[in-house]
C-alpha cells in the first residue's frame, strides 16, 4: 500500500486532504500509523491474550478498549494527528504491550503446565520475546523520532533501519507459528490456550 501510495501521488494527496494534511501531501506516514502504530499493537495484543489463562484476558480486554478509544481519541481532536509523528499513542500501545507480555511471562513462571514444558521448545515463548525486545528496543527512538529526524537525519535513519530489522523478525516469529505444527522437532504443543 506504501508503494502504491508513492506511486499514485493523487490518491495519496487525497487521503493526506481528507486527514487534513496539505502541507506534504505525498507524506505516507498516515499509512505507517494506522498500519504499523494503532492495527499492529491491536493484533499483538490478540495475540498476547490467546496465550493468556482465562483469568488474565479480561485485562487485554480492557487495554484493547482503552488504546481504541485513546488512539481514536487524540487523532479526532488532532491531538495527534494521523498523518503526524504519534508518540504518545506509540508510548500508550507499547506499555500496553509490555504489561501483556509481562503477564504472558507471569504465567509462565507459575502457571503449573508450563513448568511441565520447555520454554525454548514453544512457539508462544518466542513470539512474546521478540515482541518484548521490539517495542522495548523501538520505545525510545519511537518516541524521540521526530526530533532525530529534525536534527540528526542520519541517527533518525538508522533507527528506523533498526525498526525495519525487528519488525521483520519479529513477522518471521508470527510465520513459524504456522509453520510450528508441522516443525514437532523444533517446537512442542503449546500446554494451554495457545493456537498449536
Amino acid at each position: 500500500m506504501g508503494a502504491y501510495c508513492n506511486y499514485n501521488t493523487a490518491f495519496n494527496k487525497e487521503v493526506n486532504a481528507f486527514f487534513g494534511n496539505t502541507e506534504n501531501p505525498r507524506y505516507n506516514l498516515w499509512l505507517y500509523n494506522i498500519a504499523n502504530k494503532q492495527i499492529s499493537t491491536i493484533l499483538y495484543l490478540f495475540l498476547i491474550k490467546s496465550w493468556l489463562k482465562p483469568s488474565k484476558k479480561k485485562y487485554i480486554t480492557w487495554m484493547l478498549v482503552v488504546f481504541i478509544s485513546v488512539a481514536f481519541y487524540f487523532q479526532i481532536t488532532d491531538i495527534e494527528p494521523v498523518y503526524s509523528f504519534q508518540p504518545i499513542i506509540f508510548a500508550i500501545g507499547a506499555n500496553m504491550m509490555v504489561i501483556g507480555i509481562g503477564l504472558y511471562f507471569i504465567g509462565l513462571i507459575t502457571d503449573e503446565t508450563f513448568l511441565n514444558s520447555n520454554p525454548l521448545k514453544l512457539i508462544s515463548f518466542w513470539q512474546m520475546t521478540f515482541l518484548l525486545f521490539t517495542y522495548s528496543l523501538s520505545y525510545i527512538n519511537s518516541i524521540a523520532l521526530e526530533f532525530f529526524l529534525t536534527f540528526n537525519e542520519d541517527l533518525g535513519r538508522s533507527l528506523i533501519q533498526i525498526d525495519i530489522v525487528l519488525g521483520v523478525l519479529t513477522k518471521i516469529i508470527l510465520l513459524l507459528t504456522i509453520a510450528s505444527p508441522k516443525l514437532p522437532k523444533l517446537f512442542e504443543r503449546e500446554p494451554i490456550y495457545g493456537f498449536s
